[in-house]
Parts: structure tokens; C-alpha cells; sequence
């Protein structure tokens, strides 16, 4: 936000010192988009890992009667009804959850392919049950979308680029005043 108004005051007002001031924080973002984007494609397998360790975790502390981790769980929950899946790997991860563990045929309601509930744990058989896991599907989603994802990126750095070169051709164009030829009184 403070960008993109010193890069307005300084291309209205042609002040040289904003638009120099904005072409670096946006040279700075186009900057770190990219590294970013390199790193996640260089640790792409460290990624996953890391993904399926925190999932993990999730699925383990998995209770809708406790709020500390709603905003997780729900998350997690709409990714199961909407994918079509069941744990990470496979719906077996949910007999690591303490809750589960103890039960038979019971795993969370939108793990199940008959239920209308959208949080917490329902009784199922393994016919309801969803058995591909999330990690797949998710994978497949990625996959699947991939042309979209990196439109979406490109698109935002050519703009990025298009502001740059124009911020950098008004800042060039601006001329300094002669106070020279201002007559004195």
C-alpha cells in the first residue's frame, strides 16, 4: 500500500526520489517472488515431507470438541469432503487419532461419502469410506492446475516488469526545472 502511493505522488507530483523509491521496493518483490519460486521448486521433495509431517500432526490431534486448532481442522475437513479422500497417505491414518483408535468404523464425517455433516467423527462402514488418501489427490490437483498456477505468476510479473520500465522511463523523462532564466525582482 505505501508502494503503490509513493509510486502515484511521485508520478504525479514527478518527483524523481518516489519513483526511484518505488522501482526499488518493486525490483525488491519481483526479486523475492523469484527466489521463492526457485526454492520451492529446488526443495520441492523437502516440501512434501515437511507437508506431511504437519498433516500428520493434524490428523493426530484431530478433535472437534476442542477449539485450539478449529481453523486447521476445518481446512483439513473441506480438502477430505471436496477431494474425495481420507487421511494423508490413506484413511488408515486416522486410527493414529487417540478418538479413532478406540472405535471401530469410526472416522471423520467427511471422510464419509454418505454424510452430510461437515466436522467431527461419524460411524461408517469401509463401503462409505473414502480409502485414497489426500496426498494424491492433492498432487493431482496441483498437477492438473499447474498451466493455470504459472499463468497467475507470470502474469503478475509482467505487470510487475511493465511497472518498472515505466517508472524508470517517466523518472528518466523528468525534467529538472532551469531557475536560470526565472527573471529577479
Amino acid at each position: 500500500m505505501v508502494m503503490g502511493f509513493l509510486g502515484c505522488i511521485g508520478a504525479v507530483n514527478e518527483v524523481r526520489c518516489l519513483l526511484g523509491t518505488y522501482f526499488t521496493f518493486l525490483l525488491l518483490i519481483l526479486i523475492a517472488q523469484v527466489a521463492a519460486g526457485v526454492l520451492i521448486y529446488l526443495h520441492r521433495e523437502s516440501l512434501k515431507t515437511e507437508m506431511s509431517d504437519i498433516i500428520h500432526e493434524l490428523i493426530v490431534t484431530y478433535n472437534p470438541n476442542d477449539s485450539a486448532n478449529v481453523s486447521a481442522e476445518v481446512t483439513w475437513d473441506y480438502i477430505q469432503r471436496n477431494l474425495n479422500c481420507c487421511g494423508w497417505v490413506d484413511y488408515q491414518n486416522w486410527t493414529q487419532n487417540p478418538i479413532v483408535k478406540n472405535q471401530t468404523d469410526y472416522y471423520p464425517c467427511t471422510c464419509v461419502s454418505t454424510s452430510s455433516e461437515s466436522h467431527g467423527f461419524c460411524n461408517s462402514t469401509s463401503t462409505t469410506l473414502y480409502q485414497k488418501g489426500c496426498m494424491q489427490k492433492v498432487e493431482s490437483w496441483l498437477q492438473d492446475n499447474l498451466a493455470i498456477i504459472l499463468g497467475v505468476c507470470v502474469g503478475v510479473a509482467v505487470i510487475e516488469l511493465l511497472g518498472l520500465v515505466l517508472s524508470m522511463c517517466l523518472c528518466r523523462n523528468i525534467q529538472n526545472e532551469d531557475y536560470t532564466k526565472v527573471p529577479k525582482y
